[in-house]
């Protein structure tokens, strides 16, 4: 019994020991530094990522107002943002009138 004692105070000294010098002279041979690895989804240049920012629609307003829409209008939800589409222009209601809007 004294025997096994023995054995694991060593190892866990040892082990201890080790682990100190390890961060003393940074080798990383016992506590590693973590990465991702690319490849991924959570990663930001695996192919799960680049596809998510490349579908994404960015809508940007211009300095074009109506006071009112043209004939035949339809209403559209692009990115949770209800515009509405005259052909291919884009309206948004702001205040009582109408903003252009460009779908990037």
């Amino acid at each position: 019994m004294k025997l096994m004692n023995r054995i694991v105070i060593t190892a866990c000294a040892l082990l201890a020991t080790s682990a100190v010098m390890d961060q003393v002279f940074n080798s990383g041979m016992v506590i590693q530094e973590a990465a991702a690895i690319v490849g991924r989804p959570a990663t930001p240049v695996s192919g799960a990522g680049v596809a998510r920012r490349t579908t994404r629609r960015v809508i940007r307003r211009s300095t074009i107002y109506v006071a009112a829409l043209p004939v035949g209008c339809s209403t559209v939800v692009i990115e949770g943002t209800s515009l509405y589409r005259c052909g291919a222009t884009y309206y948004q209601p702001y205040g009582n009138q109408y903003v252009v809007v460009y779908i990037d």
